[in-house]
Formats: C-alpha cells, structure tokens, sequence
C-alpha cells in the first residue's frame, strides 16, 4: 500500500511547514509534539496586528514562548503586552492549536493561538524583540512579499 502523504497547509521560504490546525478544545492540547509557543491575532476591524520580528526579519502574528508555570493563554496575553503595549478588550477566545515542522532538524511542535479584538488600539512602543507594527487586511496582499506561516494562521481565523 502506498504512504498517504499530508498536503502542508502553508509553507515559507525556509522550508518551514505549518502542517494542521486543530480546533479542539483549549484543555487538551495534543500530545504528539511539543507546545511551546502561543501566539494571538489581535483583530481592529477587519485587520490583525502584525509585529516585525527584529531577528527573523518578517511580519509575524505577537507571541513567544510559554514560560514555566504559564499557560498557553496566559503567555499569549504577556506576549501580547510586551511586544506591543495592546490588551484584548475582552478576554481572548482560543482558536486552536497550529502544528508545525521546522527546519533545519524538521522538529515538530505546537502552537496555541488566540483570537482578541481591540477597539482602541494603544500607541505602538519598538522593543527588543519588535521594531515595527502594522493593521493588515488578510484578504489583501501580504506585506512585503513575506510567506509568514503566521500569516496564513491569520486567515484561518478571519472574522467572518
């Protein structure tokens, strides 16, 4: 019998591969693969936050690393914060987890990712980690011919 083979939902220019998206329920996380990482679309109208990413060099969805002891939604929430000064106006709804492969030693690894809406967007502050914000429409172009697997997250969770 032939390997069945899994068609990547996304993949960017360096190989990385976002694989599914599950939308499951946020209190049982998968357990084939590591979480590490949440992640948050931040929705003012019909835009998501994006941040440009100073290491990476690419427009990517805020997020970070789940730190011990910390939930997934409760990092999604800090990261949020530290890398954009922005608060959901109501506590953020859970989207699913996204499953990806990255290179270059093809690890397998989750992430949690959280859907907010800010109607009154703070003043954007650069930092460490982020030099540059930007409101993005995911049915138009993507910016500066980035191929983010985040951004292709973003349009899973569109508002309808």
């Amino acid at each position: 019998m032939p390997e069945s083979r899994i068609e990547p939902l996304a993949a960017d220019g360096n190989g990385n591969v976002l694989i599914a998206f599950n939308r499951g329920a946020e209190e049982a996380p998968p357990d084939d693969a590591p979480l590490p990482l949440s992640l948050v679309a931040l929705w003012h109208h019909d835009s998501v936050l994006l941040v440009f990413d100073r290491r990476r060099q690419e427009w990517e969805l805020p997020g970070g690393l789940i730190e011990p002891g910390e939930s997934p939604r409760q990092a999604a929430s800090r990261e949020l914060l530290e890398e954009t000064g922005q608060k959901a106006d109501a506590p953020t709804e859970f989207a699913g987890y996204a499953k990806f492969m990255l290179q270059p030693d093809q690890r397998l690894e989750y992430g949690a990712l959280f859907i907010g809406k800010v109607a009154r967007p703070e003043p954007f502050r650069d930092n460490e980690e982020v030099s540059a914000f930007r409101w993005w429409d995911p049915r138009g172009r993507l910016p500066g011919g980035t191929d983010s697997l985040d951004l292709h997250l973003a349009r899973l969770v569109m508002p309808s």
